[in-house]
């Protein structure tokens, strides 16, 4: 297994996923090897890489069972044989409710044991004449923010929170998960809402939590005529943008994150101890 580094090292990988499980599950593949020879001991994945749905039918036909499943299997033995942790971005699971399914962020760990399990909180809604989405109709939404540790080599923890796209919006999520070191958000951004407030919100979350945020999206167009921003973004604790790709670009971007930086801003901004009023 990977020796731990003493920094984190990031892939932040963005994707344009389609309704072929093979051809996405490929490419997912590609930039985690990718991220493997350049020394990464983090890969995130985007919201919904392994499947694009057209619809509600898509969804339902490869949703899997929690802990089994070909999507599940293949991440698992990529974090083991690459030692390697990966934040899964987002896949189906079956829920309790009838011919509905949870978000699900799955994180594996370099044994390719699920380390975390995050399920969507907040469910994307937003109509106007020209476009319509309202996620609540087939999804079942999660009710506990989540976060999990990542050792380095050093005895250093890192601490890592999961949120999901339009969970983005919402800041009061993000104090629930105490402070992180790092927040992860797969996403799919709309390429409507991306425009206006994509870059606003992911520097937002990281300056107010004081901490590094890491936003994989979806990129380009799908063949059913859907627009995603890209714009894949990883942000440090103090707003500045550390790399980011374009709207319509498919690959992978390294980023560091440096647990003395973090220290020293909280240091000399004390924001997290000063709040007064808590969510």
């Amino acid at each position: 297994m990977r020796d731990f580094l003493k920094m984190l090292k990031i892939a932040t990988c963005q994707m344009t996923s389609g309704i072929d499980l093979s051809k996405n599950l490929e490419e997912a593949e590609s930039f985690i090897r990718k991220a493997a020879m350049e020394g990464c001991n983090l890969v995130c994945l985007p919201e919904t890489f392994a499947l694009m749905p057209r619809g509600r039918q898509d969804v339902l036909v490869f949703a899997e069972n929690y802990g089994e499943g070909p999507i599940q299997a293949r991440i698992s033995s990529l974090a083991k044989n690459l030692g390697l942790w990966i934040i899964a971005g987002s896949i189906a699971l079956f829920s309790d409710k009838k011919d509905h399914v949870t978000n699900t962020c799955l994180v594996y760990d370099p044994y390719g044991a699920v380390a975390c399990r995050y399920d969507k909180i907040h469910l994307f809604s937003y109509h106007t004449e020209e476009e319509r989405y309202d996620e609540g109709s087939l999804y079942t939404p999660g009710h506990e923010a989540k976060s999990f540790i990542l050792p380095l080599d050093n005895g250093t923890d890192i601490k890592i929170g999961l949120a999901i796209c339009y969970d983005l919006r919402f800041p009061g999520l993000f104090r629930h998960l105490g402070s992180p070191d790092l927040i992860v958000i797969p996403s799919a951004f709309t390429e409507t809402t991306g425009r206006a407030h994509w870059e606003t919100l992911v520097r937002a979350r990281a300056i107010e939590n004081l901490c590094y945020v890491c936003a994989p999206a979806q990129a380009g167009s799908n063949p059913d005529g859907r627009s995603f921003w890209g714009h894949s973004m990883a942000v440090d604790c103090w707003g500045k943008i550390l790399g980011e790709m374009g709207q319509d670009d498919n690959g992978v971007f390294i980023t560091e994150l440096d647990p003395r930086f973090i220290a020293q801003v909280r240091n000399n901004l004390p924001a997290l101890n000063n709040r007064v009023f808590y969510d």
